[in-house]
Order: C-alpha cells, then structure tokens, then sequence
C-alpha cells in the first residue's frame, strides 16, 4: 500500500475543482488569507464532488437524469460519514472534508444536512410551497453558507453570524434557481413552489412553454427579490468576520447578486441564454467589496435580523461537534 496524499496534494486537487467548476467562487476565495483560502477550496471539493456524483456530471456541467440516484446518495453519505469520524476514504474530495471538519471543529450536522438535499432531489421531491423552497435552499445552500463561516473562524455557538452565512447560502440557491429554470426543466426538476405556478395558473411541466414566458417572468423577479432580501441580512453579518474574510463574502454577494438582478431585468427573455457574469464585472465586483470591507461596520451597522426571513433549523452543539 503506497503512501497516502499529503496535505498539500489534496489542498492542490481541490484548488484544481474549484477552478474548473466556479470561476466565480474561485476568484472570490483568492481574497482569503492562505490558510482560510485552503480550507475554503477543500470545502468546494467535497460539495462539487458530491454534487457531480449524485448528478451524474463532470464539475457542474453535462446535468443528466439518472437512474440510480438514490443509491449514488447512500454512497455519497456513507463516504462523508467516513470523512467525519476522521477517517481516510481515498477520495480526495472525501478526504478534503475529512482534513477541513477535523482542522476547524465543523459540526457534523451541516454536512449531513446538506446531503439530506440530495436526498431531495434523488426522491424527486419538488417544493409545494415557498416554505418548502426555502427548506430546500438551506439544505444544498444555506448549510454550506454555514460550513463556510466555521471555515472563516466563526464560533460554531455563534447562532447570528451563522444565520447569516445561511442567508447568503440561500441568496445564491435562490439566484441559481432563478437562473436555471430552463436548465431544471430539462433535466426533469422544478424548483418553482407549486403554489406559485397555481397562482400563475401555469400547470407543473409547462411553464417553460413560450406562451407562459411573461407569467414566468413575474416569477423570476419574485426569486430575484427574495435572493436580494436574504442578500441583504447576510452583508449585515460581514462586520463580525476579518477584513479578508468579508472583502471575500462582499465580493461573492455582489457576484452572486448580479446574476439574480439580470434575470429580473432580463424579463420573459432572461432564459434565452444563460446569464453569466463577466471577467470585467467580476473585477469590479471585487474592487466594491474591498471598499466595502473596510468600512462594513459603517455601511452595516449590527442590527436584529429581518424577523420575516425564514430561518434555520437549529443544531445541538453536544451532538454535532467532534470531540478533540
């Protein structure tokens, strides 16, 4: 048996994911201090990993129907599960998480909460209501907003600041979902709550249909603006991270957000092509947020959060965070 992969290989690998599957997210982790900027990629790793095996694709693209779905989720569970008891799994992605939970203390409740939405999507479950979205977005989302902030240095007991890591998750699944509702439909999945689609009076399966594009746009606009609300109450979370640490959160937000406002702009035409945010823009997104760090104690003041936004479930520190 040959030696295992340092450190460095599989911190190496998951720089390598996260250039090939979110140029976005890369460049925000660039922001990062190195040991922060690590622990972010060998999260990625293990998200797209797990996402790309559940989905049957390669680094989020080639999205296809597969026929096993339920059983790619036990695989992925039982290899994460490995991962948190700190044991080595042979598979980078599995074993980055397994380094990141064990370096940072990660409560092992949001990773088990987030292949809980695979589980979702491999059950074929579909959101009746726009509770049961936001229950969703916190599983493949919001969890992972949460996994992020223990990686910034966020004390796992610190219920507000993740809280508003959650919201940032959910904004981005949220813009995602806005984004991608042509890309869903072909691939069999919907997203939109079935009480909206009967408030449009669009039948499941159709709203994609031409003559239902101006109805569907006044749904993209509502995701948008719910994207922009949780967006809001995540960027008032920033002045309780470092400086780096929330010049890369800021500069996400603003990526992110981006992509939420163009398919509410976009109107009954924002599913024509894919929108994307250009390098330029992604620049200028990054150059704002460094403003905005250094005076994000100005900008956003520390406030309760927005009472009417959904919130997450609660976790039971005793359970979920591994022992030394």
């Amino acid at each position: 048996m040959g030696a295992l992969p340092t450190r460095g290989a599989i911190v190496a690998t998951a720089r390598e994911s996260i250039s090939r599957g979110s140029k976005s997210f890369a460049a925000a982790s660039l922001l990062f201090g190195r040991r922060t900027r690590e622990r972010a990629w060998l999260l990625y790793a293990w998200c797209r990993r797990c996402d790309d095996i559940v989905d049957g694709q390669d680094h989020g693209h080639g999205m296809s129907a597969v026929a096993d779905a339920p059983v790619r989720v036990a695989e992925v569970a039982a290899m994460t599960e490995l991962a948190l008891s700190d044991e080595v799994v042979g598979d980078p992605a599995f074993d980055a998480l397994r380094i990141v939970a064990a370096e940072t203390r990660m409560p092992s409740s949001f990773a088990r909460d987030v292949i809980a939405g695979f589980a979702l999507d491999a059950e074929e479950w579909r959101p009746r209501s726009e509770d049961d979205l936001y229950r969703y977005c916190y599983h493949v989302a919001g969890a992972v907003g949460c996994m992020m902030a223990v990686v910034m240095g966020v004390a796992p007991d610190d219920e507000d600041t993740l809280d508003r890591a959650c919201d940032l998750g959910i904004a981005f699944q949220l813009a995602n979902i806005a984004r991608d509702v042509c890309e869903d439909d072909i691939a069999g999945r919907c997203y939109l709550p079935e009480d909206w689609l009967v408030e449009m009076d669009m039948p499941p399966g159709e709203h994609m249909k031409p003559h239902y594009r101006p109805r569907l746009a006044v749904l993209g606009k509502r995701l948008a603006a719910r994207a922009a609300a949780f967006e809001a109450s995540a960027r008032e979370g920033t002045p309780a991270l470092p400086f780096r640490s929330a010049w890369a959160v800021l500069a996400a937000a603003g990526i992110y957000g981006a992509i939420g406002r163009k398919v509410a702009s976009g109107g009954e035409h924002a599913w024509d092509r894919r929108v994307t945010t250009s390098s330029a823009a992604k620049i200028g997104f990054i150059a704002r947020a460094g403003v905005e760090a250094t005076r994000r104690r100005a900008l956003y003041p520390r406030r309760p959060r927005d009472p009417s936004l959904w919130t997450r479930p609660r976790i039971s520190l005793a359970e979920s965070v591994p022992t030394p």
